[in-house]
């Protein structure tokens, strides 16, 4: 009986016999998510390939076009102009939310900020300041940035300039894994360290974010990017500590407070969302509904009831 059951259960499972696959971003960090959704299809009877791992408008350009069926990571507001220009709403079916209240901004170290009295990015203007955080001896700021083709890139990019901080800082790119690494060894020998980060995320459990907020008047944002209006940037300055998991965080715009009670502001706050082509991944509503609530936080009802090509 228990077999029968079992072979009956099977043959009723919405994914039997499609082939799923999986896209996602090169931070190996986000494999997490991917690997959740993963699952779930799994146990409702899919095949799920091992993930591609692309860069991000790579990514968003393979879901459009059919050769890939899913991914974990779609950073909102911050990916917005990506998932636009691969077809927006017309292309993709969202739903439900991974993480809500991610943050990401500039940091520095607390022993700096407080010598310097340093308490807005504006004043990296000040060469004398901005050489604090110089590594390779051009007397500018040395900003450890985002890889080529994130979302943060522009937005770093533009506030630089509205800043008038590019005869300053310097915006240094490449393989930001292997970046904070040096940067965190850096922090560690005493040195001075100037950093663009984001939660969740390891870095901000090996440097803790202080609850000492320095507060300026936010001059500009990356609209195209961000759209949402943050009243005041602040810049943070961090302290070691692995105590503290950053998924935690209660990040999120505020208004301004005393100093003492100032936790967080970042530059943007964003979402992770699950993102796939526009047809929804089950063949009916009801698994469809099982999927992203087995893994993701509640969310509205699929409008489709087709299947999709993988």
């Amino acid at each position: 009986a228990t077999l029968i059951s079992t072979q009956t259960f099977a043959a009723d499972l919405p994914g039997k016999g499609i082939t799923v696959n999986p896209v996602q971003s090169t931070i190996t960090e986000e494999t997490f998510q991917t690997l959740l959704v993963s699952r779930a299809l799994e146990k409702l009877g899919y095949t799920v390939n091992k993930p591609s791992e692309v860069d991000y408008n790579v990514g968003y350009t393979s879901l459009a076009s059919g050769d890939a069926t899913f991914t974990a990571v779609n950073w909102t507001p911050l990916q917005d102009n990506m998932y636009e220009a691969a077809g927006g709403d017309k292309k993709f079916y969202r739903e439900g939310v991974f993480v809500n209240g991610a943050a990401q901004g500039y940091l520095i170290d607390k022993k700096t900020a407080d010598q310097y009295k340093i308490t807005n990015i504006a004043q990296l203007k000040d060469p004398k300041i901005a050489k604090l955080f110089d590594t390779n001896g051009d007397g500018k700021a040395d900003l450890t940035g985002c890889n080529p083709g994130w979302g943060c890139e522009g937005a770093i990019n533009h506030q630089l300039a509205a800043y008038e901080l590019t005869n300053t800082v310097t915006h240094n790119q490449g393989n930001y894994a292997v970046m904070m690494a040096d940067t965190i060894s850096r922090y560690k020998e005493g040195k001075p360290v100037f950093y663009y980060t984001w939660t969740p995320y390891w870095v901000s459990n090996e440097l803790s974010q202080g609850k000492m907020w320095s507060g300026c008047r936010c001059r500009s944002l990356h609209c195209r990017a961000i759209k949402m209006p943050i009243p005041n940037c602040r810049m943070a300055r961090i302290t070691a500590s692995r105590s503290a998991p950053c998924i935690s965080l209660p990040i999120k715009p505020g208004p301004r407070k005393t100093r003492q009670q100032r936790n967080c502001l970042p530059l943007c706050s964003c979402q992770w969302q699950i993102l796939t082509p526009r047809t929804p991944l089950c063949m009916t509503a009801k698994p469809q509904k099982a999927i992203f609530r087995a893994t993701l936080m509640a969310g509205s009802k699929p409008t489709s009831n087709s299947s999709m090509a993988g």
